[in-house]
């Protein structure tokens, strides 16, 4: 990667977006090659749906998730928060110190500050973790990785997780229009590759969405012309939040 290639997002970056800074992310060139698109204004985290995402809590309800949980990438905590009231061990841990600030104090005003532990780290580095977790979620962090960053994430959560553990990920797949904004498109074989070259044994791939906070309406309303025409392609849910093409995989780690 040269000094002028896109750089994936950073976790001051991030940190930014989390303490309202709504224009942090597209200061920066698009880690998909293009230009910062223009006329693209955010007026909140548009990954934070004060929720769960539909995903995870569809993996609980099926048996998928058990103890002790790793939520990686947490963010403002929604589904670290959702999982320790269904009544599991949980972990969610964030490069971004303002998110992990959100995550906490959610935790607290929704009864389950006990249940739920939250920490500052980088994800590409879990030594202090080893071996620790049966079950890890992934709600959109992998997609935000370069390619070599990617095969040291996927790595560090090998380790810190015990034989027989189930990593369930969600990320942007390659169906994602160029024109809507966001992180890195993953395609199949890229995860297959990364994820078996690390010792991980894949048990599910497939086709799914990932909920965003941003409406259908909203993206309307932006000035961009190909935004608008990219959205238009996109599936909403019944509230109107547009759904993003998005990958579903489980594997075990070996």
């Amino acid at each position: 990667m040269t000094a002028d290639a896109p750089q994936p997002p950073n976790p001051s970056d991030f940190d930014a977006l989390y303490r309202g800074d709504f224009e942090a992310l597209s200061r920066n060139p698009q880690p998909t090659g293009a230009a910062p698109l223009p006329g693209i204004h955010l007026d909140r985290v548009p990954w934070d749906i004060g929720e769960e995402q539909p995903v995870v809590h569809t993996l609980e309800a099926d048996g998928q998730i058990a103890d002790e949980v790793l939520d990686i990438g947490c963010g403002p905590g929604e589904n670290a928060i959702f999982l320790a009231s269904r009544g599991y061990r949980v972990c969610g841990l964030d490069a971004a110190p303002t998110a992990i600030d959100i995550a906490r104090d959610r935790a607290r005003e929704r009864g389950v500050a006990k249940d739920v532990e939250f920490a500052v780290a980088d994800a590409t580095d879990l030594g202090d973790y080893a071996d620790r977790f049966t079950t890890v979620v992934d709600s959109a962090l992998y997609h935000c990785f370069s390619e070599d960053q990617r095969h040291r994430y996927v790595a560090a959560l090998h380790g810190a997780c015990r034989p027989g553990a189930l990593l369930h990920l969600v990320c942007f797949s390659d169906r994602v229009p160029d024109a809507f904004p966001g992180p890195y498109r993953i395609g199949e074989d890229n995860l297959r590759e990364t994820l078996t070259g690390a010792g991980w044994a894949i048990r599910r791939l497939e086709r799914s969405t990932y909920t965003t906070a941003m409406t259908r309406t909203d993206m309307e309303k932006q000035d961009d012309g190909p935004l608008t025409a990219a959205v238009a392609g996109l599936d909403t849910d019944a509230r109107n939040r547009i759904l993003a093409p998005a990958w579903l995989l489980t594997a075990e780690r070996r």
